[in-house]
């Protein structure tokens, strides 16, 4: 069995293009629209391609008009491209946001996954760097041997105790200093991260043709260009 995994999609169909061409499932760990230009067709992807798709805090932004609660230092970002992602999407499109789950539980060749798209116990918010202290215990909360998370776009795998954590980064925003979509691929009974070179400026130049404030396409682009938010913003 053959799944790609990926997070953090943020309405970026030029980063969608460097998956693999051949797998048995997709999952997507949420935050599929939301900083990108693309939101209409990241959802209609996922709705065609993925067998199994948890709620992220922008997917329930865009579902039920609530505040994403970002970092500070993205909030501009995310109210300005929130309004454009309300205004492109249909309410057939809003109520599958809505009506994603906000944790799946999955068993493949014997192997309990567990996916969720933040932590187990805060699956839409709580922001949970790799090195951080608190993954022991969200761990044990949960009967798996694989926890898949997303939402700090920072790729990483992590060994506690017997279980597994891993978060593929993001595929749409990367955020670990290098313009790459990240995602990650089980196969064989074995778990990998990739990261792919995609058209970055393509998407920067659909960000730049929005009908956003220009200090806001310039830090959506150095964000997309640089896989960091710019210094001082």
């Amino acid at each position: 069995m053959k799944i790609v995994i990926i997070s953090d999609v943020h309405a970026n169909s030029e980063a969608l293009g460097v998956l693999p061409r051949e797998y048995d499932e997709l999952w997507i760990l949420g935050d599929l629209v939301n900083y990108g230009p693309n939101p209409l067709e990241a959802v209609e992807f996922a709705r065609a391609k993925a067998s199994l798709i948890v709620r992220g805090n922008h997917d329930h932004s865009a579902g039920f008009g609530e505040d994403p609660r970002c970092s500070a230092r993205f909030r501009s970002m995310a109210e300005a491209t929130g309004r454009f992602a309300s205004l492109v999407l249909s309410g057939a499109q809003k109520q599958f946001l809505r009506e994603l789950p906000l944790r799946a539980d999955r068993e493949v060749d014997g192997v309990r996954f567990f996916a969720c798209h933040a932590t187990p116990s805060d699956p839409l918010y709580e922001y949970c760097p790799p090195a951080s202290d608190r993954w022991p215990a969200e761990a044990r909360g949960v009967r798996a041997d694989i926890v898949l998370t997303g939402h700090t776009h920072l790729p990483f795998q992590r060994r506690v105790g017997t279980q597994l954590i891993v978060n593929p980064g993001s595929l749409g925003q990367p955020k670990h200093g290098r313009p790459e979509a990240c995602y990650a691929v089980w196969d064989g009974g074995s778990m990998r991260l990739h990261s792919s070179v995609y058209p970055v400026e393509e998407t920067v130049r659909k960000i730049l043709a929005l009908p956003l404030p220009a200090k806001i396409q310039e830090q959506l682009s150095i964000v997309l260009r640089e896989g960091r938010l710019p210094a001082g913003s």
